[in-house]
């Protein structure tokens, strides 16, 4: 075998080591993905009464009626649902 053939055949081996290497040293994505688009992983959906719109806890406008703590998308589903009471 020529020295040129040799060299291909090595190289040709270091790409497959370093593909099979590679696919093994992958992590799953980290919880911080969900955190990027602004909803925390363990933030809780809440439905709005009026609506029917999910909402996550943190983001939901919160009202304490009815000695019940509810939970709205916003301020007009809020006032609709206090008018109706």
């Amino acid at each position: 075998m020529g020295p040129l053939r040799i060299v291909v055949i090595l190289i040709l081996l270091y790409i497959g080591y370093r593909l099979i290497v590679g696919s093994r040293r992958q992590t799953p994505p980290s919880s911080s993905a969900s955190e990027t688009q602004g909803i925390a992983g363990d933030d809780i959906l809440e439905k709005d009464p009026v609506c029917g719109k999910f909402v996550p806890r943190q983001q939901a406008i919160q009202a304490e009626l009815d000695g019940t703590t509810h939970y709205f998308c916003s301020e007009e589903c809020c006032k609709q649902y206090r008018d109706g009471l």
